[in-house]
């Protein structure tokens, strides 16, 4: 029997659906099969800045099947504040990356489970290196961006949350003689709005690794009211760039600019191109906040177990992906360096083009 260990887990970044599957598969694996103590961190690298550590211990009467059913994560998360340039009060930026080593010391931990994106893997492996603190990373991002895996924690929920939208929006449509244009997420990789948009039968699908011209988007509504049909269904992508190729961002209130507006900016010209009554649908973070998917709650699942396995056998520096039906793991470093936006020429995209959707005039 592996000796007694004990080990920490954290949710970093975005939440998603799908978290607390993987929290409740890792205390699962370490507490019945190996006899381990796991520590769950809060609020990612924020707890571990707190003194005392914010954090709990968690057991398997944590850890029924009602949390494996919820969206988020009971840990909380965040995705503020760069450990090695934390923003300070005065406005300056400070090294607080032995703060946060320290934290882990004072856990007594010797081995993290990071459940994160590229950003919070690239942070989260620099402190383990500075801090000898062996690593093994889980992936989970809507965007599904991640090169290494074909799917991440969080994707599949993003995805039936906007076809579902779809939906919702074509009765609608159809009782008022409407466009519908529905505004997802995915930051710069349009995998949501492709997949939704194929699923959830839209007629223009925009993506920002394809350009796009209005006159092509009026020009396949004019067809469908051609065709008999008195609506149509548009799905863009949040990183679209406008006619001029520009990214749609707002300033918010903590100083950020992120992307919103591009469905509206869309809209606008829907309606003056077509003379179309246009309303548009921004989704957010609704794609988010709710209960996982069946196929998220056992990727999650197969991740989490994997996850303490991988401790057992030694390993270290290490994030898991999912590929060919089953499990396997990477070096850290190899699998943020591989970025993954639609591939132009992939199948989902010839199937759109297949089934009539406009998808753009050119590679972008």
């Amino acid at each position: 029997m592996t000796p007694t260990k004990r080990i920490g887990i954290l949710t970093s970044g975005g939440d998603c659906a799908g978290l607390n599957a993987v929290i409740r598969a890792v205390v699962h694996r370490a507490t019945t099969h190996y006899g381990w103590q796991v520590v769950g961190i809060e609020d990612g690298t924020q707890g571990l800045l707190s003194r005392p550590v914010r954090y709990l211990n968690l057991d398997l009467n944590m850890v029924d099947g009602t949390m494996m059913r919820q969206g988020g994560t009971v840990l909380g998360t965040t995705n503020k504040g760069d450990p090695f340039a934390y923003p300070m009060a005065d406005g300056s930026t400070r090294d607080r990356s032995q703060e946060i080593i320290g934290g882990l010391r004072e856990l007594g931990v010797d081995t993290l489970i990071g459940i994160g994106g590229d950003g919070s893997m690239a942070i989260l492996r620099r402190l383990a290196a500075i801090g000898g603190i062996k690593l093994i990373g889980v992936p989970k991002t809507i965007d599904n961006d991640l090169g290494i895996t074909e799917t991440s924690v969080g994707f599949d929920t993003a995805v039936a949350v906007a076809t579902e939208a779809l939906d919702r929006l074509q009765p609608t449509a159809a009782s008022h003689d409407r466009v519908m244009v529905l505004e997802v997420m995915g930051r710069d990789a349009g995998h949501i709005a492709l997949t939704a948009g194929i699923a959830g039968g839209a007629d223009v699908i925009l993506l920002p690794e394809l350009s796009w011209s209005i006159e092509g988007v009026a020009a396949k509504i004019r067809q469908v009211q051609r065709n008999g049909r008195n609506f149509a269904l548009v799905v863009v992508s949040e990183a679209v760039k406008t006619a001029e190729g520009a990214a749609a961002r707002k300033e918010f209130a903590d100083g950020q600019k992120r992307y919103g507006g591009i469905g509206n900016y869309i809209g606008h010209l829907i309606s003056e191109a077509t003379g179309a009554e246009t309303r548009v649908t921004v989704l957010g973070h609704v794609q988010r906040g709710c209960p996982p998917s069946y196929r998220d709650r056992l990727l999650a699942s197969a991740f989490g177990v994997r996850a303490v396995d991988l401790i057992a056998e030694g390993k270290s520096d290490r994030l898991l992906a999912w590929s060919n039906r089953q499990v396997i793991d990477v070096p850290i470093e190899e699998a943020i360096a591989a970025y993954a936006s639609v591939d132009t020429a992939s199948t989902l995209v010839q199937t759109a083009r297949g089934l009539g959707i406009y998808i753009g005039d050119v590679d972008g």
